[in-house]
């Protein structure tokens, strides 16, 4: 599955829900989640539209590394 070249910051933190994570904070154009699931975990979100490849995939990387899931796995449960 590609990724997707259109994702706002405001949709990727509504889809981050499903894998529980919550809206802390919000600074400017940064949204900051956390999740509880498999220890603390902390992820910043940029609320641009659309965000950027490489920071979506930067953001996305960091997310499978703490859950143990691989890319395919990742977008699957976000986006399926």
């Amino acid at each position: 599955m590609k990724l997707p070249r259109d994702l706002s910051g405001e949709y990727l933190a509504k889809a981050l829900e499903k894998l529980g994570y919550v809206v802390e904070r919000q600074t400017g154009s940064h949204i900051r989640l956390t999740t509880q699931y498999k220890g603390e975990h902390h992820v910043t979100i940029t609320n641009h539209s659309p965000i950027k490849i490489g920071t979506l995939s930067a953001i996305l990387r960091d997310i499978e590394n703490h859950l143990g899931l691989t890319r395919e796995q990742l977008l699957k449960q976000l986006f399926s």
